[in-house]
């Protein structure tokens, strides 16, 4: 076990690179299983959300060959050896369930996935995803087994195109309808479909691979059945939501940081709240400059929402930087019914923040009426002070570790499994800018409480 140990009340300074998203690479890997061909990803982040994946795909039968150095991985799956997913990989991220459509069309054979797992943010079904698999032609039932959820799907009699209209844009169900329909017999049309920048990646992906895809201006996707692959080279897209967050931990600790790889198209929305809080940012040809130009300004309205709305994932960070934002904010979150949390802990910190189970925002979101606490205002600015904290899921472990660059004593924060998820290097990256932490082992404590770093470590700031 593990801990971060931050000394904050330094503002960061420097150039850092953004890795590839791991939102965007999870799943090439998956749809890599639609053929027999080698396909060869670069800019892969070093991060454990990628292990699982590709142990996931081992199992299935894949041979991978990943050079994290160079940030390389080369997957081919010649033939499937099992159409079983083991219950180990059950809890452990989002990405079995999409086994279901990368399988279907490859095998004959009952395809078993344990149920989706991921950050406790909230419930997120799969019933959107199930619905449009059955939509196609899968035949797909919930078990118990071993004391946890399982799927059986398949497809005996193979999957045929269809019009699959989705209740909400949900990147996960809009990915596995895509899987699936790339071997289902003619066109499928996915309509009201995610249009993430992930999913823009997936689909290019596809296209490389020998899938005809198109994707119209109203949401709509096309698929034609296919049967002719290609070998395919591919560069996964730049993390936009560790672009983000390394630019706010520029901004707020009153620095400026250059993000190498940073996309201007992926983060519009983003960058017009930045200025409307008086940030500043500078797109440059090969990235995009983050920093403080004077005092920040609240005032400003947030709905996070689908793209090109405001990213769930940038809400956290962003609610740091307001707490240092002079005036009255308001961030309304229609996504996730359980992402405000982690707000508890940044109360606890110092910051003026309160929860609403209204929707505050200009629309009434699916969550209206039902006793969630998915609004909150943020008064700022407001000082933070340092506190042993524990992660409890992967974007409130960023906010957390922002809060800790703030506050000017030393901090411990544990549950860095979560940050390893989605974050590559955070120590060093964060060193570099010239932040003073450290990951260090951890003295065993009681129950319930925090792990301490073991006094014999001496060194405060790890590369």
């Amino acid at each position: 076990m593990e801990v971060l140990k931050i000394k904050g009340g330094k503002p960061l300074e420097g150039k850092v690179r953004a890795a590839g998203a791991k939102n965007a690479v999870t799943k090439l890997l998956v749809a890599s299983l639609l053929s027999d061909k080698r396909c060869v990803f670069y800019n892969v982040p070093n991060i454990a959300e990628v292990e699982v994946t590709v142990d996931l795909c081992k199992e299935i039968g894949s041979q991978v060959h990943w050079d994290k150095t160079e940030g390389v991985i080369e997957i081919i799956t010649k033939e499937l050896k099992t159409s079983y997913v083991p219950q180990r990989f059950s809890g452990s991220n989002r990405i079995p369930i999409l086994m279901i459509g990368a399988l279907l069309g490859r095998t004959d054979e009952d395809i078993i996935v344990p149920t989706a797992g991921g950050c406790k943010i909230g419930k997120r079904p799969v019933d959107f995803h199930l619905s449009a698999l059955e939509k196609l032609g899968a035949v797909i039932e919930y078990r118990e087994m071993k004391k946890e959820g399982a799927y059986f799907a398949r497809a005996h009699q193979g999957l045929k195109g269809a019009i699959i209209p989705l209740a909400f844009p949900s990147v996960g169900a809009t990915e596995n309808t895509i899987l699936a329909a790339c071997r289902a017999q003619g066109t499928t049309v996915i309509k009201n479909a995610a249009i993430e920048p992930e999913i823009i990646d997936l689909i290019l992906f596809l296209q490389k691979l020998g899938i005809t895809i198109g994707i119209d201006a109203d949401r709509t996707i096309h698929i034609q059945q296919t049967q002719q692959f290609y070998e395919v080279e591919h560069t996964v897209i730049t993390d936009r939501i560790e672009a983000a967050s390394l630019g706010l931990a520029g901004i707020s600790t009153k620095g400026r940081v250059f993000v190498e790889g940073a996309q201007h198209s992926h983060m519009i929305t983003f960058l017009n709240y930045l200025r409307a809080v008086n940030a500043g940012f500078e797109v440059k040809k090969d990235g995009i400059e983050f920093f403080y130009k004077g005092p920040l300004k609240g005032g400003v309205h947030i709905e996070t929402d689908v793209h090109p709305g405001f990213m769930t994932d940038w809400q956290q960070p962003f609610v740091l930087l307001l707490t240092q934002a002079h005036g009255v904010s308001v961030v309304h979150e229609t996504v996730y019914e359980n992402r405000f949390g982690y707000t508890d802990t940044l109360k606890q910190m110092g910051a003026d923040i309160e929860l609403f189970t209204h929707c505050l925002g200009g629309k009434e979101c699916r969550f209206a009426s039902q006793n969630f606490h998915h609004s909150i205002v943020v008064k700022g600015a407001t000082p933070l002070c340092s506190k042993d904290i524990t992660i409890p899921d992967l974007r409130a472990g960023f906010a957390y570790v922002l809060a800790a660059l703030l506050a000017p004593e030393e901090s411990h924060i544990s549950g860095l499994h979560y940050l390893d998820r989605g974050y590559e290097n955070i120590v060093g990256k964060l060193s570099s800018l010239g932040a003073e932490i450290s990951r260090l082992p951890a003295h065993p404590g009681p129950p319930g409480s925090i792990l301490k770093p073991l006094l014999s470590a001496t060194s405060s700031k790890a590369v």
